[in-house]
């Protein structure tokens, strides 16, 4: 038997512990949730160390999963529309086109206990990560409108020989990495807290945000889920992560405000900058050809007024700085940072309306292949977001990982470093020749801490 395979043991349908009155209703998609039907689920997980033989309780990975099953009806109490299924909804007269999630008719979240022997060095160990991560996941290959008939949210939790990975899958047009982060903090909130009655500390927000005059149901111009459904097939890709301390970034954000002559560059556009002028050279583009670096931002405190930041669903957009490979590489590193920057501080209540005034006159739904470009480098993910405050009776987590999900030429996850204080930790995908000239980069490795 080949020892990377990962078998499953058991799976089940979990649902909130009790029902809400206002579970009974459908809940609502944005502008911004409905755009992401033909994008594929979030996926992020963590992997844990089990104790030593000696010092393991009996029953140890069977008390994990009641746990965390019982918690994850709990938590669901709150994320309630995690637990649904979405429905459509066509008349013909008028014509209209609706997708929304049903709460009250729906089965509940995906628990999976799987199992794969292999160890934790088998995870930590290789230079780049290896393909079996991805089937630590639920929902491969999935994409949002799938979640008419699959889960919306699963969580799958892998025993290997000497660690154990929680992976959970959740729809990304029910929220974003902010939404996603809220809910694995509460669900690791109420497995430490144990007991039935407990107080969540954020709870989120499920009211909808619509510009006035709007909502709550959108009319999509679409007469079949085939004129804006499209399936993302990844290329061959090498994904690496790569570690940058806390004092590396701050000599990158020294140098970027340095040769700018300003103090306004943060470090994360200073790092971005730095990366994107790497994996620019790396590709040995001619002078000519065009580049972008595109940032995730999120949307909650930009507009007027602010958005909660405890908001549930989709609040983000995409900032562009656009340049030549000719010019990003002859301008110096705060050039680059500079016009991240800008993009970013730009980014206001007014642009933030402008997107979702143009989506209202003429919806759109994102598909993969065409809002990512292979000569660009995306920034995606976001090392604010707490990932290893996450624990479930096991300890920190070693390390982050991440699903076949979003995965494409140039696509980098930002994580908080394992040792926390301001480092930074970059899942960088690249095709394996692109992989390479980055490691054959002096400078790029001169910056970076090590690898895990």
């Amino acid at each position: 038997m080949n020892p990377t395979i990962v078998r499953c043991i058991s799976e089940c349908l979990v649902k909130p512990q009790q029902v809400s009155e206002e579970s009974k209703h459908p809940f609502y998609l944005t502008t911004w949730d409905l755009s992401m039907l033909s994008v594929q689920y979030i996926q992020k997980g963590l992997l844990y160390a089990k104790p030593p033989p000696e010092d393991s309780p009996k029953d140890l990975i069977k008390n994990i999963l009641d746990r965390l099953k019982k918690s994850l009806s709990l938590t669901l109490v709150h994320f309630y529309p995690l637990a649904g299924r979405l429905a459509t909804r066509r008349e013909e007269n008028p014509p209209s086109y609706f997708v929304f999630v049903d709460c009250n008719n729906s089965p509940g979240a995906k628990f999976i206990h799987a199992a794969v022997d292999i160890s934790v060095s088998d995870i930590l160990s290789p230079t780049y990560v290896p393909l079996v991560v991805q089937s630590f996941f639920d929902h491969d290959r999935a994409i949002n409108h799938d979640g008419h008939t699959r889960p919306l949210l699963s969580i799958q939790v892998t025993e290997l020989v000497d660690g154990v990975f929680i992976g959970c899958s959740m729809n990304h047009a029910l929220g974003d990495g902010a939404s996603f982060w809220h809910f694995f903090n509460t669900l690791s909130e109420t497995f430490q807290a144990q007991g039935d009655n407990i107080k969540i500390s954020r709870s989120p927000v499920l009211k909808r945000w619509f510009p006035e005059g709007h909502g709550p149901l959108l009319n999509l111009p679409f007469t079949h889920q085939d004129e804006f459904i499209s399936r993302f097939e990844a290329p061959q890709l090498l994904e690496r992560i790569f570690h940058f301390s806390a004092e590396s970034i701050s000599k990158l954000k020294a140098r970027a405000n340095s040769e700018y002559n300003t103090s306004k560059i943060s470090s994360f556009q200073s790092l971005s900058a730095f990366v994107w002028r790497s994996i620019t050279k790396a590709r040995r583009f001619p002078s000519d050809h065009v580049t972008g670096c595109r940032l995730a931002i999120n949307n909650r405190s930009r507009l007027e007024p602010p958005l909660s930041p405890d908001y549930f669903g989709n609040s983000i957009q995409t900032v562009r700085a656009v340049t030549t490979a000719g010019e990003l590489l002859e301008q110096n590193l705060g050039w680059a940072a500079w016009l991240l920057y800008q993009a970013v501080v730009n980014h206001k209540d007014k642009s933030v309306r402008g997107f979702v005034d143009h989506w209202l006159s003429s919806p759109f739904i994102y598909q993969i292949d065409q809002l990512f470009d292979p000569q660009s480098v995306m920034m995606g993910s976001s090392p604010r977001f707490n990932k290893y405050g996450n624990e479930f009776g096991l300890g920190k987590a070693l390390t982050l990982r991440s699903g076949y999900a979003h995965k494409f030429d140039g696509k980098v996850s930002s994580y908080p470093g394992h040792g926390g204080g301001g480092s930074i930790d970059l899942e960088i995908c690249l095709p394996a020749h692109s992989m390479n000239g980055l490691e054959s980069d002096e400078e790029f490795m001169a910056a970076v801490s090590s690898s895990i």
